[in-house]
C-alpha cells in the first residue's frame, strides 16, 4: 500500500478537484453515487450513518473534526466529506 500525507492530499484534492463537505452534502453524494471517497473524522457523530457500500471506499481520519477542517484549509470544522473528483490529488490511492 503507498502511504500518502493524508492532509496534503486532502487540502490538494480540497482546491484542485470536486470535495463535498459536510454530513447532508456528503450523504447526498453517496445516495446519488457521485462519491469515490467517504472521509469522517474520529469524533464523527453519525460515522454508522455514512457507511457508503462496497464500491465506496471509506476513511476514518486520524483527526478531530477541527483537525479534519484545517487539513482540508477550511477554517471551520468538518465532520465528513466526499471525494467526487480528486483532482491533482493522490487520496484515491490511499
Amino acid at each position: 500500500m503507498i502511504m500518502i500525507d493524508m492532509a496534503r492530499a486532502l487540502k490538494t484534492a480540497a482546491t484542485t478537484g470536486d470535495v463535498r463537505f459536510g454530513l447532508a452534502e456528503t450523504r447526498k453524494s453517496i445516495k446519488k453515487g457521485e462519491a469515490k471517497m467517504v472521509v469522517v473524522a474520529n469524533n464523527c457523530p453519525d460515522k454508522p450513518a455514512l457507511s457508503p457500500g462496497s464500491n465506496v471506499k471509506m476513511i476514518v481520519y486520524d483527526g478531530t473534526n477541527v483537525e479534519l477542517g484545517s487539513a482540508c484549509g477550511k477554517p471551520f470544522p468538518i465532520s465528513a466529506l466526499a471525494v467526487v473528483s480528486q483532482g491533482e490529488s493522490n487520496i484515491l490511492s490511499a
